[in-house]
């Protein structure tokens, strides 16, 4: 008896699952236009830093001079102009003082701009004590400058300037608006006004009386008090004499008497001179408001 063929099995294999892509090839695959762009960024430097360094072998000097001015022509472009100057810590200096001394302006190349130098010139304005500048690109310029401090009120042959405490000139106009300051008067007083107004403000039952400190001969100083009078200090022995004015002060309630002068420049003796009746007080120098506006 023939065998029957076998019957073809019928059960068939089940196909594999298709394979997940991995982490990473999904993480490049997303960002696929951003690093094809970073790549030809890296490719145009490469090419451009190849190209300064072919055109430096040449002739080094020249060349360099030639490739200096392309990449300053470069940034010129747009995205690389100074768009934005930033002024910081400005109070009372003229902001277009600050604008000149920096040296540049809005449209022009930022990469031609020298933070270094513009620094060296806005410490030398009378206002700006210290200044601090950045160049951050694409387009701003960041400016932070440290004020002097106004400390007195100078006056000399009629004409009143603002100064600060090593007697630098830092205004001669709008006065107002630096507030109430000690008045100092004379040829070379706003050199040494300082030591002065320091004594005097260790001693306010005097200095609220005093109305101006007047430098004599470049030698010593007269206080001319808010009536009028005057008191001559002794030249090099101010602090003896501040120090005894106000224990007759204190004691006698001296300054508060109708007086002409005080002379305390004799170490051994005090001259006191009273008014005399009908006798007019005399004129106190102030800034005028003319000058101060």
């Amino acid at each position: 008896m023939a065998r029957k063929p076998a019957e073809p099995t019928t059960r068939s294999r089940s196909a594999p699952p298709p394979k997940r892509p991995s982490a990473t090839r999904l993480w490049f695959k997303k960002r696929r236009a951003w690093l094809r762009g970073i790549g030809m960024a890296t490719l145009a430097a490469g090419t451009l830093g190849i190209g300064v360094l072919g055109v430096v072998a040449l002739d080094p000097m020249a060349r360099l001079r030639d490739t200096t001015a392309w990449l300053a022509e470069l940034g010129r472009g747009p995205g690389l102009s100074v768009q934005e100057i930033r002024i910081e810590g400005r109070e009372f200096a003229p902001r277009e003082a600050l604008l000149a001394a920096i040296g540049i302006t809005p449209g022009e190349a930022i990469l031609d701009f020298d933070p270094s130098v513009a620094k060296q010139r806005l410490e030398q304005i009378a206002w700006v004590e210290s200044a601090h500048v950045e160049r951050r690109l694409p387009g701003t310029i960041l400016i932070r400058i440290t004020e002097r401090r106004a400390f007195a009120v100078w006056q000399r042959e009629g004409r009143f300037s603002v100064i600060d405490r090593e007697g630098r000139v830092m205004a001669t106009e709008r006065l107002e608006a630096f507030g109430p300051l000690p008045l100092v008067v004379g040829l070379g007083a706003e050199r040494v006004a300082a030591p002065m107004i320091d004594l005097l403000r260790s001693a306010p039952e005097i200095s609220d009386r005093v109305q101006a400190i007047i430098r004599v001969s470049e030698r010593r100083w007269n206080l001319r008090l808010q009536n009028g009078a005057d008191i001559m200090l002794p030249e090099g022995h101010e602090e003896a004499a501040i120090t005894r004015l106000a224990e007759l002060q204190a004691r006698d309630r001296l300054l508060d008497r109708p007086l002409a002068a005080v002379d305390m420049r004799l170490p051994d003796r005090l001259v006191v001179r009273m008014q005399t009746p009908g006798q007019p007080a005399t004129p106190t120098p102030t800034p005028a408001r003319s000058q101060r506006g």
